[in-house]
């Protein structure tokens, strides 16, 4: 553990969120226990600070001894405690107002705060004294009696005035943290502040901006986070995670738990319940905050479009967080999405970027999703903004609502292509101080800590988690912060779900959506595998990679394509399956709808492309011009071979093209006109095919409407008996 001390926070004022309505405050520890007032009892909100604000001569209780902390303020009384707490002579002032008597108990610090500037009447030379303070009213004195530097800045109050007298100082006082609504959207401008409030705000202002109150000493904060992401539909295990996350939360009661995205997408418990089924156990965790994964946004081209994820996030019992995800033109989605700062988050809503409270400190989150996301997935009418940008817009808002202690939720990938975004690159934006990432399906064993800027020079550590994938581990970090929101400790770890025992009641409930998953699993096909078809990747230790090579089960699978697409079209030439939607492999013996939908999940549809020969060579250009590392866009192919060299720039690398016409094997022409099978996301341009997407907006594309895997279970099914094989369909010259 790197220097993690265990301690017990005080909550002070410059820790506390101001609220002006009483269930959103948090008092300052007092200097004084004694008892003052008997109805401000010890375990009362605003004990302390009554008690801070009467020992420095500031307040005072009414004549039967009681403070009355619901009462209105009237404006009498706010000037005494704004011209006690500011220390103004009062002795030898003169009455500007017809209202005010010499000798009133209030007159002298009317007429000192009046001539101060801090204060004015109400129009016809009165003060009136006796009438209750507005919100308003009161937000505008604190700013002009400590002398704010006036701010501009993004707000969720829908009730306030533009223009209005009273618009600037409600945005400084919410600029430094210092109050809240009424509800998420609403400030009441109008409605009268009580006594209670008014003592707490007074207090804060002075700790922050005066120098009447002595200012308590600052201890470290303690940050306690469990995390997971691309979980999948993953939900054999999820009774034992729910014990997981139980015994971390024993340990420590404030941990938050976050998740990083990707919960779409995976197994059959996502193809059968559509997210929901995980989305009951993410609520029986009581899940604090997600951000979205790129797969979340696979359903966008169904016929339903993103009513999956609709459903998904106004179910939830916890808000999302998500920054550089632009909603409004997706009629699913577009209500869901809030693009303020939001200190009041509802649950089943998205935000721009959330202020939580966690043990009395404010600590902010934004989110991002890849931009890879419009390229490997459906978003259709959903775009992205770059990251680096979002993420620096963020951090600047978040800091100016005074908060410095800022975590990053995102899905973008701990190392993944730079030409796109990922987490180290991330890390290098200063006031970062945490991000829990997703995407990558990274397992960090320890966090990552980076200390260094995209020039190189020192800045504040950020610390990286990610906790690998499929919920097999659930992720937790515990981080140190000092008084100025700066990581001086950290200590993480990956805790192996599937060593605890099963909740009794999460495991009842999985009970209820595995039999009905168990009965689709088991289902045959009529096919059956005489070997198995696995389905590698370069993770599993080798260098072959469906994502890099040619593989049997690419084969099985785009020859099915092909074979259906000639029923519709018999000028058909050649199918292409992006490896990236082939998601595992096939065991030996009997072939079950199970296995297919797991192999794939993403319910695309098969589709026909007319395209040159010239566009056919550009494309598979495009599907090697990563080889040999992986890429989701390396393409399967049936009834074409060809040839590249990945010791060549990418562009340049395809050597020869053949192609099966009438039985007999061609060289692919660059001005004849072919018609090619693939699935409806590759033909509109997934995986970063811009030729597949030109030749969709020429009208060149025709969805054939067939589901995927209804294709390979029908084609299977007619084989009977398959047995895998690897035919040289794809040859990397450099690698012989």
């Amino acid at each position: 553990m790197k220097n993690l001390k265990k301690h017990k926070g005080k909550l002070y004022l410059s820790s506390a969120s101001a609220a002006l309505l009483a269930a959103a405050v948090t008092p300052v520890v007092s200097v004084s226990a004694d008892h003052i007032f008997p109805d401000v009892s010890d375990d009362h909100m605003y004990h302390d600070v009554i008690n801070d604000l009467h020992e420095a001569g500031v307040v005072n209780g009414y004549d039967d001894g009681t403070f009355s902390s619901a009462d209105p303020v009237t404006r009498a009384q706010a000037a005494m405690m704004m011209a006690s707490m500011l220390d103004l002579d009062t002795s030898e002032t003169e009455s500007s107002f017809s209202d005010v008597h010499e000798g009133a108990w209030y007159a002298g610090a009317v007429n000192a705060l009046h001539e101060a500037g801090y204060i004015d009447g109400v129009g016809k030379g009165m003060f009136a004294p006796k009438k209750e303070m507005s919100r308003a009213e009161f937000a505008e004195l604190i700013v002009d009696a400590y002398d704010m530097e006036r701010k501009e800045i993004e707000h969720p109050f829908e009730d306030l005035e533009k223009g209005s007298w009273y618009e600037s100082a409600v945005e400084t006082l919410y600029a430094n943290g210092l109050i809240s609504g009424l509800s998420e959207t609403e400030f009441g401008p109008d409605h009268k502040i009580k006594r209670g409030d008014f003592a707490w705000l007074l207090a804060t202002t002075d700790y922050k901006f005066g120098d009447k109150l002595p200012k308590p000493e600052e201890e470290n904060f303690e940050l306690s986070i469990m995390h997971t992401n691309d979980t999948h539909g993953h939900l054999d295990d999820i009774a034992k995670r729910v014990t997981a996350v139980e015994e971390v939360r024993e340990e420590k009661p404030e941990a938050l738990l976050l998740d990083a995205g990707d919960v779409f997408s995976g197994t059959l418990y996502f193809n059968e319940f559509k997210g929901q089924a995980d989305l009951e156990f993410m609520n029986m965790m009581d899940y604090d905050m997600m951000t979205f994964g790129n797969h979340e946004f696979d359903l966008g081209s169904s016929p339903e479009g993103h009513q999956a994820l609709a459903d998904f996030v106004t179910k939830a019992e916890f808000p999302f967080v998500s920054s550089n995800v632009n909603f409004k033109d997706d009629e699913n989605m577009d209500g869901l999405y809030k693009k303020y700062v939001s200190k009041l988050p509802s649950d089943g809503m998205a935000y721009n970027s959330i202020i939580k409270k966690v043990d009395g400190e404010e600590v902010g989150f934004f989110g991002l999703t890849t931009e890879e996301t419009a390229d490997i997935s459906s978003p259709e009418a959903i775009t992205f903004d770059e990251y680096i940008e979002s993420a620096e817009d963020r951090v600047e808002a978040l800091e100016q609502l005074g908060v410095d202690k800022i975590v990053a939720l995102t899905h973008i990938g701990y190392d993944d292509n730079p030409d796109y975004d990922n987490d180290k690159l991330l890390a290098e934006v200063d006031g970062i101080d945490v991000i829990v990432g997703g995407h990558s399906h990274t397992a960090l064993d320890e966090p990552t800590e980076v200390t260094t800027d995209e020039n190189g020079d020192p800045k504040d550590p950020t610390v990286i988690v990610q906790a690998g994938q499929y919920g097999g581990d659930l992720g937790t970090l515990d981080v140190e912060f000092d008084e100025d929101g700066v990581v001086v400790g950290y200590a993480g770890e990956l805790i192996d779900v599937s060593d605890k025992e099963a909740d009794p009641e999460a495991a009842e409930i999985l009970e209820g959506y595995s039999s009905q998953v168990e009965e689709v699993r088991n289902e045959e096909s009529g096919g059956v595998a005489a070997e198995a078809f696995p389905n590698p990747r370069t993770g599993d230790g080798g260098t072959v990679s469906v994502r890099n090579s040619e593989t049997a089960l690419g084969n099985l699978i785009s020859d099915g394509m092909l074979d259906k697409a000639k029923e519709f079209n018999p000028d058909t030439i050649a199918a292409f399956q992006n490896s990236g939607g082939i998601r595992t492999s096939i065991d030996e013996g009997p072939i079950t709808i199970g296995e297919i939908l797991t192999v794939m999940p993403f319910g695309n549809t098969l589709a026909t492309m007319e395209l040159t020969g010239a566009e056919v060579k550009e494309a598979l250009e495009h599907s090697v011009s990563n080889a040999p590392e992986e890429s989701g866009g390396f393409l399967q192919v049936s009834g074409l071979n060809f040839t590249y060299d990945s010791s060549l720039d990418a562009g340049e690398r395809v050597q020869s093209v053949t192609v099966n016409k009438d039985g007999e094997w061609v060289t692919l022409a660059d001005d004849e006109t072919y018609v090619i099978a693939t699935n409806a996301f590759t033909a509109k341009g997934g995986d970063g095919y811009d030729v597949f997407a030109d030749a969709y907006d020429e009208g060149r594309v025709t969805d054939l409407g067939q589901s995927d895997w209804e294709v390979f279970r029908d084609y299977v099914a007619e084989q009977g008996t398959v047995t895998p094989v690897t035919e040289e369909r794809i040859v990397d010259e450099a690698g012989e």
